[in-house]
């Protein structure tokens, strides 16, 4: 009938309706099967994506609480004054570097090393302009 090799030039209105419908019918199969696929790969990455991402946490132990310190003399408070406080690893110069961008620096260095601040030592910090 209209699955034939001959070239037909007199299609009756319900041929054409069925040859229409039978070419929507495969591209909508073809589109739908090309989504399973699609979805089903993005499934399958973001499941191996989430293996090889998952890390066990590094566990940071407490700092051991510090007992408060008794009453000093004058000499002594003015001797410890020289002296670095306990758990630093000693003086930094900063060179036109405020404080606070200093200590966050040297936080985001630690951070990114993944040592504890107290366990490194920094000399000095300087803008390179």
């Amino acid at each position: 009938m209209f699955l034939s090799n001959t070239v037909s030039t007199d299609l009756s209105l319900v041929d054409a309706t069925v040859i229409a419908v039978l070419g929507y019918a495969v591209v909508f199969f073809g589109l739908i099967l090309l989504m399973l696929v699609v979805m089903a790969m993005g499934k399958a990455f973001t499941a191996a994506g989430r293996r090889n991402s998952v890390t066990p946490e590094k566990t940071v132990p407490a700092p051991a609480a510090v007992p408060a310190p008794a009453a000093v003399p004058a000499a002594a408070s003015a001797a410890q004054s020289s002296q670095a406080a306990p758990g630093s690893a000693g003086k930094i110069k900063l060179h036109d570097v405020p404080p606070k961008t200093a200590a966050m620096l040297m936080a985001i260095v630690a951070d990114q090393m993944g040592k504890p601040l107290n366990e490194l030592r920094f000399i000095s910090i300087k803008e390179v302009k």
